[in-house]
């Protein structure tokens, strides 16, 4: 049974007591319509169960949650506890600049003087990796390390040491120079709690502990599960609604080993908010300042990604593993915040934004068919091992590795493909499945990629892993547009009678959004193409004779699929 909890709790100060209370003084809607909000994204099986925390200017905060903390885990409330993941890493900005404001490190102190003389870091064009670079995303440290190969792929890091973690350093060559371009990476934040925590000669939890969770009174997080925080813990779920494990990250705790309730990331919160009456307080202010430009309308303090939305401003992290998804924001003008905590794999982003800015709109996520996985034998899935080719510009290649099967296709990451057949496999990290297909002597062929109403087959052309990797997408390079110029491209497009293109106009920046996909940022590199960057695809838009635009191409994988503007 779905169960929707309502707790307020009112920490104002004495003096405050004294003045009228005026509905208007709130910046947030009242605890039904919250209570209301995310009971819907349950009932719309957008999540499993969500704890929701707001906080007012004045310091008062409300909490409600909907839905299940899953079986055999205590009823969810504000006592449960979710991995909050990449949120983790502001807790390191956290340790970092309170470890600058000591003296124990500077911000441009190169990362390899507080590891071992025998690691060697990769530096590029006379330029190290500093503790900066790694705060911002900008040490040209890939997303995470390639010598990574879990044995339990449900737990991916669990195993990964910090021999493994100094090997990489030792060998990898950069690709980019130091400083030059934003990439996201948990390898670089990891590494950036790892070296911090030697440098504090402890451990990265009790750093984070004796540092941040005692001063402020945070006693429900942590990493290791003690016996309450144990019995408090939710139940992780992946898109489909089943149990998943928790993850573990001994070696990269830095970039999302942490567990918290909502309660405890409200006091987190606080303290970054409002005038800062602590040095830990005024360490974590200096975390808040911009440092680099991502795109038009973000920015990056330190682990902060900073999003301009008019004229105001919003402070905010997220953070997502197998079964978890959380998001942390706050207004530093209207010292308001938001606290979304959800134990499924669904995001709820969009929840927490729209609720510190009412101009971003809720952008629900759809909910891809439950699947059931079943078990193949090896013997079977070995035959589908190989490179398959969907057009002269991309392919997948299916690999086996300790008995499951995974594909990569063309310039993007490696995934696990779970069999609902024998020749039936879906993804769970997108809505997205592959059909295998043999002749009549029953040898594979091909196989066919159903993702976004669409069906795409592909020719078996070696039944060989190859030797190399897919190529990388073409580097682009991003320009600005006029607001005005964007303003034209808003509205929808059909590519099919079951798949379309929704474009918006974001603060300056476009998004789009298909049929059943999250939304994402494109980047103009002309005034009528962009890219993308989370994956190698391009959108151009047209124009009729009189200059207004009629459609779009969405090219991918080597193909040119045109939409025609409906909307």
């Amino acid at each position: 049974m779905q169960r929707t909890t309502i707790i307020a709790s009112i920490l104002l100060p004495v003096f405050a007591l004294l003045l009228p209370w005026t509905a208007t003084a709130q910046h947030f809607p009242p605890a039904k319509e919250l209570a209301s909000l995310v009971q819907k994204r349950i009932d719309d099986k957008g999540a499993v169960g969500i704890v929701l925390g707001v906080m007012e200017a004045d310091g008062s905060t409300l909490v409600v949650s909907a839905g299940e903390a899953g079986q055999g885990a205590k009823t969810l409330g504000e006592r449960s506890i979710f991995e909050i993941g990449s949120i983790s890493k502001v807790f390191t900005a956290t340790f970092l600049a309170d470890m600058v404001q000591r003296g124990r490190v500077n911000l441009s102190d190169p990362v390899s003087s507080s590891l071992p003389d025998s690691v060697r870091v990769p530096s590029r064009a006379g330029r190290d990796v500093t503790l900066i670079d790694l705060a911002t995303h900008h040490s040209g440290l890939p997303r995470l390390p390639s010598n990574m190969a879990p044995a339990d792929r449900s737990n991916p890091y669990a195993d990964y040491s910090v021999q493994q973690l100094y090997e990489f350093l030792s060998e990898h060559e950069l690709t980019r120079d130091i400083g030059s371009q934003y990439e996201y990476s948990n390898l670089a934040v990891g590494l950036l709690g790892h070296a911090l925590s030697r440098a504090a000669g402890t451990s990265y939890e009790e750093a984070i502990r004796r540092l941040i969770l005692e001063p402020l009174g945070i006693d429900m997080s942590g990493i290791e599960l003690d016996s309450e925080m144990s019995e408090w813990m939710a139940k992780g779920h992946d898109l489909q609604g089943n149990v998943v494990p928790l993850w573990d990250l001994p070696t990269l705790a830095g970039a999302g080993a942490l567990r918290s309730t909502v309660h405890d990331m409200l006091r987190f919160l606080a303290a970054n908010t409002g005038e800062p009456k602590t040095e830990l307080e005024r360490a974590m202010r200096t975390t808040h300042l911009p440092r680099e430009q991502i795109s038009g309308q973000m920015s990056i303090g330190l682990n902060w990604h900073i999003r301009s939305v008019g004229n105001s401003t919003i402070v905010w992290h997220n953070g997502g593993t197998a079964g978890f998804r959380t998001f942390i924001g706050f207004d530093p003008a209207r010292e308001v915040g938001v606290v979304v905590l959800t134990n499924s794999a669904h995001g709820a982003d969009d929840i927490g934004l729209h609720l510190i800015n009412k101009d971003i709109p809720l952008t629900p996520p759809k909910t891809p068919i439950k699947r059931t996985e079943i078990v193949i034998e090896a013997t079977v899935l070995k035959n589908y091992v190989g490179q398959y080719e969907l057009s002269p510009q991309f392919s997948i290649v299916v690999t086996l590795e300790a008995g499951a099967l995974f594909i990569q296709a063309t310039g993007q990451s490696k995934f696990p493909v779970f069999a609902e057949s024998s020749s039936k496999f879906f993804l769970k990290v997108v809505d997205a499945q592959i059909s295998f297909q043999r002749d009549e002597v029953g040898a594979v062929t091909g196989l066919i990629l159903h993702q976004n109403g669409q069906n795409q087959p592909g020719k078996k052309v070696r039944k060989d892993i190859p030797l190399a990797l897919p190529k990388a997408p073409v580097k682009r390079t991003e320009i600005v547009v006029a607001t005005k110029v964007l303003e034209d491209y808003v509205g929808e497009y059909a590519l099919s009678p079951q798949f379309s293109i929704t474009v918006t106009l974001e603060d300056g920046a476009l998004f789009i959004q298909a049929t059943n996909q999250g939304k994402a940022p494109v980047y103009a590199e002309s005034e009528t193409k962009f890219f993308y960057k989370v994956v190698d695809a391009q959108i151009s838009f047209q124009r009729d004779e009189a200059g207004a635009v009629t459609g779009l191409i969405l090219h991918q994988g080597g193909r040119d699929m045109p939409g025609q503007k409906v909307q």
